[in-house]
């Protein structure tokens, strides 16, 4: 039995003095690799981010048709904010949101992780747009020499905001409007192109054939809207209003 006891011992003092450290050796690196990929995969946002890119490049193709020059300006988002690893981004704005001025940008993570960010951006747009050249009271027909060209920032202007004469030229002015001040569409009143009691032109249109007639409006149109028209058979037909008393109709 001593024998047994002895050698139990002597077993014991190599295990803790050769072996042991060795397996402790062993498992520490593993430990760090595990901590280090684990940190690895969770990120502060900074502006070198994929996804400050993906916010960038969304608004630049939501604004692409805008006249001017476009930039985007990010607010960084909290400091202590960390993301999980993300192979695929799904960028969106919430329901009312503009893509010019100041406006909100969601992010989706779809992969690997799950997460949703909100970042706040500034997206301004150097273009030219029209400001009365002097004041216009309500009932005014706005000719050529009513308005003049200024350069801004659209993204401060409300989105009605005419930027061509052509949009501007031969409207009447709904409400009075100061010099200096910026033209929109919902300040105008688009003209009537056909005018209920109008003796009009009617010409109907349909595969292989066109016919010219006649009629009396029975309602006010605007260049593109429906109205219509009694012949003088007594019959009554729609079409669509176009400058010059011409109703068109289409079968």
């Amino acid at each position: 039995m001593k024998r047994l006891a002895l050698l139990h011992q002597i077993l014991r003092g190599v295990f803790l003095l050769f072996i042991a450290p060795g397996l402790t050796a062993t498992a520490l690196p593993a430990t760090a690799a595990s901590a280090q990929r684990a940190e690895s995969q969770v990120s502060p946002v900074s502006p070198v981010s994929p996804l400050y890119r993906v916010v960038e490049d969304y608004l630049r193709t939501q604004t692409q048709g805008f006249p001017g020059k476009i930039s985007v300006r990010i607010t960084p988002p909290d400091a202590r904010t960390r993301l999980a690893q993300c192979d695929a981004y799904e960028p969106f704005q919430p329901p009312g949101a503009a893509p010019w001025g100041k406006t909100t940008v969601g992010v989706r993570c779809l992969g690997p992780a799950s997460w949703t960010l909100y970042v706040q951006v500034q997206v301004s747009i150097k273009a030219r747009y029209l400001v009365a050249a002097r004041p216009m009271a309500a009932g005014q027909v706005i000719g050529e020499n009513d308005f003049v060209a200024r350069e801004g920032d659209l993204g401060t202007l409300p989105a009605s905001i005419l930027m061509d004469g052509e949009q501007a030229i031969g409207k009447t002015v709904k409400i009075g409007i100061a010099a200096g001040q910026p033209l929109r569409s919902d300040q105008l009143i688009t003209p009537w192109a056909v005018q209920q009691g109008q003796q009009v032109k009617t010409i109907s249109r349909g595969a292989g054939f066109s016919v010219s007639s006649e009629g009396k409006a029975l309602n006010n149109a605007q260049d593109g809207q429906v109205v219509q028209v009694r012949t003088p058979s007594g019959q009554t037909v729609s079409g669509i209003a176009r400058p010059g008393g011409i109703v068109e109709i289409r079968y």
